[in-house]
């Protein structure tokens, strides 16, 4: 084990919710086609008792044996499921989602922290996603938020994230210095698998998009991690290069890395030794997504697939890209996460 600093794991979900959550809500999906009642947020009842039944045993078990101490912690990616109903739909269902990732980060504030889940519904004003955002910083501390750049869950009917049609939410985040992690949900797309392709695919998309765009010279300070790596962007850099080139952009590093970012859910060694190699340590943040995708153990290794602190720790990372890495390239990223992790006196 290297050094004495903080390892802060920017990517995690609330995967092992107790299971009235997931009834809850094949009720709500139910209602919609009038094959039931809708149900009432009041009628949601999980205690506290049942939180820490779900947490202890999974989330923070691991999060002990691989030494990492805190965790960026979000509603189930798969769960957000915007294409699901209308905005109304979305926005009970991520209010319920929100409230119960504050709870877990109330009952162990020194080992999770909230990120926001947003309401969003395809063909839906963005903006519509201002309130709960608003609510879930102001009065749940979330220091960052998920943005489904592809509500209708894998049909892609979106506009790419530099339309301007994205721009409240960008003006929200910049007002409170908080980052979004591009970050899809279910494909209902059959062509799509879920975790294998969809969630790699926008990752890929997500950054050419931005490539090809200026966001950020509308947005200076603006500030988006893209997930599992980044996809196929580490290994394809030198087509990104040269697409750069071919729109007229300037290199990578100043068209888009001053405000992108990565994370290290790579589950194998030579996929996180590329990522390390090719994309400059200011840019990647430490991250698991554990007990998410690839809950499995490799035989090849005898470890889970998703201990990712092991790739980083094998890596040929000098001490200051690793501590940059573990700890305080989240803290650049996150400045609620630093002033929370400061309140504490770490």
């Amino acid at each position: 084990m290297r050094g004495t600093t903080l390892i802060i794991d920017c990517h995690g979900h609330y995967t092992t919710a107790p299971p009235a959550l997931a009834a809850w809500r094949d009720q709500q999906i139910a209602a919609l086609d009038g094959s039931g009642p809708a149900p009432s947020r009041a009628g949601l009842r999980i205690s506290d008792d049942e939180l820490r039944e779900t947490i202890e045993p999974n989330q923070l078990r691991l999060m002990d044996e691989r030494g990492i101490d805190l965790t960026i912690f979000s509603p189930r990616a798969s769960f957000m499921a915007h294409h699901i109903g209308g905005f109304e739909t979305s926005a009970e269902w991520a209010a319920i989602c929100n409230e119960l990732c504050y709870r877990v980060s109330t009952l162990y504030p020194e080992r999770f922290v909230p990120a926001a889940m947003l309401p969003q519904s395809p063909g839906v004003d963005p903006a519509t996603c201002i309130p709960e955002l608003t609510r879930c910083v102001e009065e749940y501390g979330a220091v960052a938020l998920n943005l489904n750049p592809d509500p209708s869950g894998g049909h892609w009917t979106a506009p790419p994230l530099t339309d301007r049609s994205w721009y409240p939410i960008y003006e929200k985040m910049v007002e409170y210095d908080i980052p979004a992690m591009v970050h899809v949900s279910t494909s209902v797309n059959p062509a799509f698998h879920t975790t294998g392709a969809h969630y790699l695919n926008a990752d890929t998309t997500a950054f050419m998009q931005l490539v090809q765009g200026d966001l950020f010279r509308d947005f200076p300070q603006l500030r988006l991690v893209i997930p599992h790596g980044g996809g196929a962007v580490p290994y394809h850099w030198g087509r990104f290069r040269g697409l750069a080139m071919a729109l007229g952009k300037p290199e990578l590093e100043e068209h888009v890395l001053n405000n992108v970012f990565f994370d290290t859910c790579v589950y194998h060694q030579p996929g996180s030794d590329l990522l390390f190699e090719v994309v400059p340590a200011r840019n990647i943040l430490f991250a698991s997504e554990m007990i998410g995708a690839v809950r499995s153990v490799d035989p090849r290794t005898g470890h889970h697939f998703d201990d990712t602190r092991r790739y980083a720790e094998a890596a040929k990372l000098s001490e200051e890209d690793w501590a940059a890495i573990r700890e305080h390239n989240a803290r650049r990223v996150y400045p609620r996460l630093d002033a929370l992790l400061k309140g504490q006196g770490r």
